[in-house]
């Protein structure tokens, strides 16, 4: 028997895959919920996820797991247009016209911009097309000094600052330029006639999420269950003990697969890892009106939430019976920020409060719900060295034999966390003890 600590993507997909190369698979979820940062909440139709997501057209072994599955016509690559709002103008960025509009970067500023977004660099007066083929050359790299190297002074200050500001707040100069090319290279395929072609399940991703349960089979699967300790002796892994809210179960294991954030690899074996993570709050909010007409808006503005995600522009309303759903989410670097220390009808007050001052025909009697999910690890700090903290698939060195971690401190998280991430993690380390 293979224990697998963690009910997100992640866990499911490695069991999944194990129970392919003919093993048994136990899942064990200490919350709960399944389906760990893609949890849901109802709504009036489908449900909706609790922090945003969506897929990019990189992302191929989730579309891959959900064919196999069955759930092939359900992937739809619809349009997602994004917007800027500086200045309290939201500025359109998905077709040329509207991209050589913006007014705060110079016509040389956009034309080296739009050169490092289809990874052509120009240094030098001739055209490279292999500079950024391999992200580790930059990854010890500060993204401040890559974009003055590759492109401008404008376009950094201009463009990519406040948006570093609201991702990593006093951590932005931490942070590795290999994760700035890595985001480029993960985003969706653009069409500059219309914007960003996304991808998103019919359903939400809780029918991918339902579809992993039903194939690994709700019997192999205990919520409420915490794995507290784990021993490995001389030979490996030994036992795995259990806490549930009636009970303490030690249970013989044949391997160990931990697919949960680092913090409970090191409670359950004394691994550390030295990457640091940033929380994240995230607001749904359920309006009867239409807020704008865009999918994505960065904010440049001293709103306390540095991006308004309005769901509902990407995927139609009537999927939700017929509300209008918009995220409004903000990185926490510590919890002593005051963004994580509000309680909700805090938040709801004054991130609310904000969105009146940006759209001054908002209506706040428009909205009927307000809910908020907060994580404390919700996504790593991909500071420069981030590739020598990776934690390893495969821990026979560092712990012993028969322990894994597919976590979103594995390689398969880096340069950008993904649920495409999460199983790719899963099936290596599967296919790991399957080999």
């Amino acid at each position: 028997m293979i224990h697998v600590v963690g009910g997100g993507i992640a866990g499911l997909a490695a069991a999944y895959r194990l129970q392919q190369h003919g093993y048994e698979a136990t899942v064990l979820e200490a919350s709960d919920d399944l389906g760990g940062l893609a949890a849901t909440y109802e709504t009036a139709g489908d449900d909706i996820e609790k922090f945003y997501h969506h897929l990019s057209k990189s992302e191929e072994t989730i579309v891959e797991l959900a064919t196999e599955l069955g759930l092939g016509d359900r992937v739809e690559w619809l349009v997602g247009k994004n917007a800027y709002y500086v200045d309290g103008v939201v500025h359109p960025l998905d077709t040329l016209p509207q991209i050589a509009a913006y007014p705060h970067l110079s016509l040389y500023d956009t034309f080296r911009l739009g050169l490092l977004t289809l990874e052509i660099d120009v240094r030098g007066g001739r055209p490279r097309f292999d500079t950024y083929d391999d992200l580790t050359d930059f990854e010890d790299v500060p993204i401040k000094q890559f974009l003055l190297d590759h492109t401008t002074r404008g376009v950094y200050e201009n463009f990519f600052e406040p948006l570093l500001d609201a991702k990593f707040g006093d951590r932005k100069d931490d942070v590795s330029a290999a994760w700035l090319l890595g985001r480029i290279k993960f985003r969706g395929e653009r069409d500059l006639r219309r914007g960003e072609i996304l991808g998103y399940f019919d359903g939400g991703f809780a029918t991918l999420i339902d579809a992993l349960v039903d194939a690994v089979g709700r019997e192999n699967i205990e919520t409420g269950a915490r794995a507290t300790d784990l021993t490995v002796g001389p030979d490996g892994v030994e036992t795995l003990t259990v806490d549930t809210e009636t009970e303490t179960r030690t249970h013989a294991t044949d391997g160990v697969v931990i697919a949960t954030m680092p913090n409970v690899l090191e409670s359950l074996t004394g691994y550390t890892c030295d990457i640091d993570f940033q929380g994240a709050v995230c607001a749904t909010v359920t309006m009867d009106e239409q807020l704008t007409e865009t999918y994505w808006l960065n904010v440049a503005h001293d709103a306390p939430f540095g991006a308004l995600i309005e769901h509902t522009n990407f995927v139609p309303p009537e999927r939700y019976g017929g509300d209008h759903l918009c995220y409004l989410a903000s990185y926490v670097q510590d919890e002593s920020e005051t963004t994580w220390q509000m309680d909700d009808a805090e938040l709801e007050e004054t991130w609310l409060g904000h969105v009146e001052e940006m759209f001054p025909s908002f209506d706040r009697a428009s909205v009927s719900e307000f809910r908020v999910a907060r994580n404390p690890r919700a996504a790593p700090v991909y500071e420069r060295g981030y590739l020598d903290m990776v934690v390893p698939y495969d821990l026979r060195e560092a712990v012993g034999d028969g322990v894994y971690y597919a976590g979103m401190a594995s390689r398969a998280q880096y340069p950008e966390r993904s649920l495409n991430g999460g199983i790719v993690a899963g099936f290596e380390c599967a296919d790991l003890i399957a080999d």
